[in-house]
């Protein structure tokens, strides 16, 4: 959910995601599986939507100046 109690209940699964030392490898699970529901590596599901669609659209301009995509090894 995104109102009252919904609300409450996410920021207090950020909050233990914050003090997580596995958060950032966490969210890289999250977004390579598509995870849609719950709090992964502190990002509600609308965050790592959004996360994604940033990255997406990095990854394609990326491609298209013809220098390698970010994080790309070289």
């Amino acid at each position: 959910g995104r109102t009252g109690r919904a609300l409450e209940q996410a920021d207090a699964a950020k909050a233990v995601c914050r003090g997580c030392p596995v958060a950032g490898a966490c969210l890289r699970y999250a977004l390579e599986t598509n995870q849609e529901y719950g709090i992964w590596g502190g990002t509600t599901e609308d965050e790592r939507r959004a996360l994604r669609r940033h990255l997406s659209g990095t990854a394609a301009s990326d491609a298209g100046s013809g220098e390698p995509a970010r994080g790309a090894a070289s």
